[in-house]
């Protein structure tokens, strides 16, 4: 088990806390594996796209038609470039998502097979998560509200933890990663695990989806995406030392190919959706 105490990956829109969008914690018993249960409240579809940033992240992901009384769904793997999800328009239906985003690290403990290949992939959630696929479908139609649908998962996914398949070598690789905020060597994680860097790729590509070194990567990008929103006294030039970056044109430039926006336009469309959030809370109030 990892224990995750200082790691917390965002969203490109992190403050969006409306009806379009609602991000859950999970109990404590699944905070090592879980980030957060998210959802759509039921309601009429429209057609819009959301920008997707790398954030370390699998999902599960069910589509509720009520209308249709039809679910369908997805598994989205690790992801290392941004992208646009759209939704596509169902007019007059009542619909509503419902989804589990693990940790990449953390998926599986609840999977039936690998999560080699995964990396930028959208399968059937029956490819790896055949027992939790089988169990959710039938009662998702029936259960009540985002929140009876998480109590219900989560009541599931404690019980497969009890059957945990989870690799020292690799949660320890993590756990360092982690702790060093992206900026770690990959011949220093194999080196401290007594393993080749080989093995160590093998073994991330099996438990994580994805490289060492492209895990420490996205773990940087994502510990510089908080310092962005939540530092406002932040130095680039200071963020380069930080993190470990060769200058700042090679910080700028890797933020950008993650995140497919520039450091301004990216912190100027998180903190539009804050401010429409906010005008809706007044609104409603």
């Amino acid at each position: 088990m990892i224990k995750n105490r200082n790691y917390c990956p965002l969203t490109a829109t992190p403050f969006q806390k409306d009806g379009s969008y609602i991000e859950i914690a999970p109990c404590k018993q699944l905070e090592p594996y879980v980030r957060c249960f998210w959802g759509m409240e039921r309601r009429a579809r429209e057609s819009f796209a959301q920008l997707v940033v790398p954030d370390t992240c699998v999902d599960i992901i069910y589509y509720i038609d009520y209308t249709e009384n039809k679910i369908s769904s997805g598994f989205c793997g690790v992801n290392d470039h941004s992208f646009y999800a759209y939704e596509e328009e169902n007019e007059g239906h009542v619909a509503a998502t419902f989804a589990i985003r693990f940790y990449a690290w953390g998926a599986y403990v609840f999977s039936e097979d690998s999560l080699k290949c995964s990396l930028n992939a959208f399968d059937e959630v029956g490819v790896r998560f055949a027992w939790l696929d089988r169990l959710l479908r039938q009662r998702l139609l029936e259960l009540k509200g985002l929140g009876a649908m998480i109590s219900y998962t989560e009541r599931l996914l404690a019980w497969k933890v009890s059957f945990a398949k989870e690799n020292e070598i690799v949660n320890g690789a993590v756990s360092r990663i982690l702790d060093g905020k992206g900026s770690v060597e990959v011949a220093d994680l194999a080196r401290e695990a007594f393993v080749s860097g080989r093995h160590l790729e093998r073994l991330f590509h099996q438990y994580v989806g994805i490289t060492p070194k492209k895990f420490s990567n996205l773990v940087r990008y994502q510990f510089l995406w908080r310092d962005i929103l939540y530092d406002p006294d932040l130095n680039i030039l200071d963020a380069v030392h930080k993190y470990g970056y060769t200058d700042q044109s090679h910080l700028l430039r890797e933020f950008k190919r993650y995140h497919s926006l520039d450091v301004k336009s990216a912190k100027a469309l998180a903190f539009q959706t804050k401010t429409q959030a906010d005008e809706k809370m007044i609104v409603k109030k």
